[in-house]
């Protein structure tokens, strides 16, 4: 009885427990394949540097050019659950390309890139799906609990991966651990496919219909405001972590063991985060726990080109840096996930996801290409000053909008200005 009383109420319940458990092994799959498929590149197929940008751009840019798109459709065609399996079963087949290329002797670069865009693209689809199953699922009194149980377990991915990871590159070959990711996947469809929640109907298809989710958000104060600031976290935060390794390794003289120990020390704050959101939130209010975790994320990674002097200095800074920005990204990342699902209708939540990762991941690779440019030109410490001080002042889109006056979860008919709701609600009706 004293166990049962410590599972938290959303996992006894059969259907979230599985969608949770299925989420939580594709995550730890993910997180293999992100030191997996650089280590290819670099062990097997010997990349240089640039080709190993095209290897990162190519990750990210199925979200630029699909996002829109991917949301309109899955709100036409509805079926999201089965969208996802579909996507879940594509991605574990076109992971195993490699390992049996690799095998065979034919494994090359274009193929690792190839297998890049297309696991990015099926992740476009299924990302735009997940949203609306996730509120199918959850009741919205549940919303931030259920955000925190995803990022709670996803969280404790972004320690044990990497270590897994490596473990199998060393007691495989690197191409061989890719088999791992790809079972990931096949047991994320097989959690999947024994749910069975009501989703949202399909909407009626009509003209402009992949950009309803952009007009949406430009109505909405609350996401709007949202997108701004995320936004530009991102854009900036991905100028650091284009420098970071060299920073760190160059100009620190850090060791490859000591970076690795200075990187853990975010995966090791984000499940921290993960566990105090719940109570922060229910303490100061769901939108002022989204403001804080916008500002903490950003806000320590003014130590990185603040660090000096001797190395044990300099690693006590940027471990600082690093453990504080994983408590900020989490609460930053809960509390958002259920701001979204509160406020969006289930009508347009697809488009609105898509229209959303489109500008949120698509200024990622921006971010890194302004990272080597300022870099380049203005030298490594002054580019992460710029850099760190502007992903700070990402806040500033939120201060001024009604974000910091959330107590609570908002209901959808407040998440547009008030006098524009009538619009709205014919755009809901009538998406042509």
């Amino acid at each position: 009885m004293i166990a049962r009383l410590r599972i938290p109420e959303l996992l006894r319940e059969p259907a979230f427990r599985r969608y949770w458990s299925g989420q939580t092994v594709s995550s730890l799959g993910d997180q293999i394949t992100l030191l997996v498929i650089p280590l290819i590149a670099v062990s097997a197929l010997h990349a240089d540097a640039a080709q190993m940008g095209y290897l990162a751009a190519a990750g990210y840019l199925p979200y630029l050019l699909l996002s829109l798109h991917a949301g309109g459709w899955a709100d036409r065609y509805g079926r999201r659950r089965r969208v996802m399996i579909a996507t879940d079963l594509g991605r574990a087949a076109v992971l195993l390309t490699v390992p049996l290329a690799w095998a065979a002797g034919v494994l090359t670069l274009f193929q690792l890139y190839a297998v890049v865009l297309a696991v990015g693209a099926l992740s476009v689809f299924f990302n735009v799906c997940n949203p609306p199953l996730f509120v199918a699922l959850v009741p919205a009194d549940q919303y931030l609990r259920g955000h925190a149980l995803i990022n709670g377990s996803r969280a404790a991915t972004y320690v044990a991966g990497p270590g897994l990871g490596g473990l199998l590159v060393q007691l495989l070959a690197a191409p061989m651990a890719l088999v791992v990711d790809a079972a990931s996947f096949l047991v994320s469809a097989l959690f999947l496919h024994r749910i069975d929640p009501a989703e949202p109907p399909p909407v009626e298809a009509g003209r402009g219909s992949a950009g309803e989710g952009l007009r949406w958000i430009r109505r909405s104060p609350v996401i709007r405001a949202s997108l701004l600031g995320t936004a530009t976290v991102n854009l900036f935060t991905f100028v650091i972590g284009a420098l970071f390794v060299l920073y760190a390794t160059r100009e620190l003289g850090f060791s490859a063991g000591l970076l690795g120990t200075v990187l853990a020390a975010g995966a090791v704050g984000t499940l921290l985060g993960a566990a105090v959101t719940g109570r922060l939130a229910a303490r100061i209010g769901v939108g002022p726990a989204f403001l804080f975790g916008l500002v903490l994320f950003p806000a320590p990674l003014l130590l990185i080109p603040l660090a000096g002097g001797s190395t044990a200095t300099a690693a006590a800074l940027l471990f600082g840096a690093e453990f504080l920005s994983g408590v900020g990204v989490m609460i930053l990342d809960i509390s958002a996930g259920a701001i979204f699902a509160a406020c969006i209708p289930d009508a347009l939540r697809s488009r609105v996801f898509g229209a959303y990762q489109a500008v949120n991941y698509g200024v990622r690779p921006l971010g890194s290409l302004l990272g080597g440019l300022l870099g380049a030109t203005l030298g490594l410490r002054p580019a992460l000053w710029i850099a760190a001080i502007g992903a700070v002042a990402s806040g500033l889109w939120v201060v001024f909008s009604p974000i910091p006056r959330l107590r609570e979860l908002p209901a959808q008919d407040s998440a547009v200005d008030r006098d524009e709701a009538a619009d709205q609600e014919e755009l809901i009706e009538h998406p042509a």
